[in-house]
């Protein structure tokens, strides 16, 4: 499966109508799925649970689900904000990722 196959897929399970309804419902979606993940961190780092990739994994394909939502109140493919991700890290980092580059980095 690519990114444009399951933005199309995950449509399915949307109700979210017109591009102004996805795109909050996707940003909104996203911050909350985001909380739930830093939540599983931080059981295992400062509450003693064990770490559950599981449920961690779960939650990540929650955040998938909302990016797709964004994306598609956007107009626009995840496989293009993929794309368009990898270049700008070409440009910042053309050898790989360096902590100079990363501190001293041009905007």
């Amino acid at each position: 499966m690519n990114f444009n196959e399951y933005q199309r897929l995950a449509q399915r399970t949307s109700n979210s109508r017109g591009n102004m309804s996805k795109l909050i419902n996707g940003v909104m979606g996203l911050n909350g799925e985001a909380g739930e993940c830093i939540d599983i961190i931080k059981k295992n780092e400062y509450q003693g649970h064990p770490l559950d990739k599981d449920k961690l994994k779960d939650e990540v394909g929650d955040v998938l689900w909302y990016i797709a939502e964004i994306c598609e109140g956007l107009g626009i493919g995840m496989e293009d904000v993929a794309i368009h991700n990898i270049e700008k890290l070409k440009k910042r980092y053309p050898d790989g990722f360096e902590v100079e580059k990363s501190v001293n980095r041009g905007k």
